[in-house]
This record gives structure tokens, C-alpha cells and sequence, in this order.
């Protein structure tokens, strides 16, 4: 099982692409660890309006009476990816794995696989 702390280091090294990673709290909005980021990439900020994507995709589904669980959330820019996985089981509601990706240098399919593999070895 994997710490926080060696979670976000797991993904830093072992995603291609990787540019920053957080994991944070979206029913305050806080971020729970983060490493990366940078001058261009404010985690903490990124965190917190990440959350209002999720709460609003949570009503959507309610509102659609929707019964599945989401997996992840992709958003595209022109030269990055941002990937959220929210996490399941063992204390992880509520929460979610923030990954940010060149899109340039990442295998968004590998990085992916990957993200769930550093969720399903996380201890919290």
C-alpha cells in the first residue's frame, strides 16, 4: 500500500507526461498533498475549481438519475491534458486523484492504467 505522499511521487515518475498531481478533497475543495506544478500550474488553484467540475457533474448525473460511478474525467487543452480520477473504497469518497499531462509526451491510455493502478495501492 501506498502513502499519499509515495502515491503522488508514483505518479510524478512513473506517468509519462507528468506534470503536477494533487489529491484533493472536493467537498471542501482543498488539496490534500500536491507535488509538481509550477509558476504556470498553481495545484492548490486547480484543485479547488476542479471540485466544481465534479459537484456539477454529480448533479448531472443525479439529475439524470444516473446509478453508475464515474471512472475519471478528461478535460483537453491545446497542449495538456487533465485527467480526474475519483477514488473508491477504503475512504476515498469524496476524494480524487488530479493529474495534469503534456500532451505532447503523454500516452493518455498508459496514464490512464496507471492513475488506477496508484488508486486501487493507496492507503489513506
Amino acid at each position: 500500500m501506498l502513502t499519499v505522499e509515495t502515491s503522488l511521487k508514483e505518479a510524478m515518475t512513473s506517468i509519462e507526461g507528468s506534470l503536477g498531481v494533487a489529491l484533493v478533497d472536493y467537498t471542501s475543495g482543498m488539496a490534500l498533498g500536491t507535488l509538481g506544478g509550477g509558476k504556470n500550474l498553481d495545484l492548490s488553484v486547480a484543485a479547488a475549481g476542479n471540485t466544481d467540475v465534479i459537484r456539477a457533474k454529480v448533479r448531472a448525473m443525479e439529475l439524470l438519475d444516473l446509478k453508475e460511478d464515474i471512472e475519471d474525467v478528461l478535460i483537453t487543452l491545446g497542449s495538456q491534458y487533465h485527467l480526474i480520477r475519483l477514488l473508491r473504497g477504503r475512504g476515498g469518497n469524496g476524494l480524487f486523484l488530479y493529474l495534469v499531462l503534456d500532451k505532447a509526451r503523454a500516452n493518455l491510455a498508459m496514464a490512464r492504467h496507471q492513475l488506477k493502478r496508484i488508486e486501487a495501492e493507496l492507503e489513506l
